[in-house]
């Protein structure tokens, strides 16, 4: 298992552009500055982002494509180098055993659920699509199981999220509203609209 440099990573797929951000401007050699500054704390600095991160959460017109130009370079003359997963494997033995009790996740400083379940908001929305289950599959309606399906799907819950701390710019580039609670009242809106549904059909 690679595990994921958070810090380096979210460096480049979410405070690239933030110019309120204390590193912006990021430019490759600075950028290559910090990857040297971890060397000894580990045998490879692992960046995993989104595809998206480039040229959607960072348009072009934030230097980001000029920035991946040079970067290679830079980490190259740092005293760097590059390897595949594979050539990761194949030149270093296995650091530790992993014994992980509660479930984890990539979201946020914690690192668990907290990002999806971590308030009453989020919570109550989630009692209330489950408690819909029974009645959706009873039904036997592909349109109306469909529908309740893409409510299970974790962004709604993570558009909920109020952690706006040390998070909070990661939340922000997720995020399709202005304000968590407008996520729940739209999400609730559409409980309530299935509810109805199942009540019409039932008559």
């Amino acid at each position: 298992m690679l595990l994921k440099n958070y810090r380096l990573s979210d460096d480049i797929a979410f405070r690239f552009s933030e110019r309120s951000w204390e590193g912006w401007p990021l430019t490759a050699d600075k950028f290559a500055s910090w990857v040297s500054a971890v060397n000894g704390n580990g045998n490879v600095v692992n960046l995993f982002m989104d595809y998206e991160t480039f040229g959607e959460h960072q348009w072009e017109d934030t230097g980001i494509f000029e920035f991946l130009r040079h970067l290679p370079a830079e980490i190259l003359k740092s005293g760097n180098d590059f390897k595949t997963p594979s050539e990761v494997i194949s030149s270093y033995e296995p650091m530790a055993e992993l014994d992980i009790h509660h479930i984890v996740s990539w979201a946020d400083v914690e690192r668990d659920l907290s990002a999806w379940t971590g308030n009453r908001m989020q919570q109550t929305a989630i009692d209330q699509l489950y408690k819909l289950e029974h009645d959706i599959k009873e039904r036997n309606d592909l349109a109306l199981i469909e529908d309740w399906r893409k409510l299970q799907t974790g962004d709604h819950l993570y558009y909920m999220c109020t952690k706006w701390f040390n998070d909070g710019d990661v939340h922000k580039y997720f995020n399709a509203y202005d304000r968590p609670h407008d996520a729940f009242i739209a999400f609730m809106n559409v409980i309530a609209d299935l509810k109805i549904r199942l009540r019409e059909g039932a008559n």
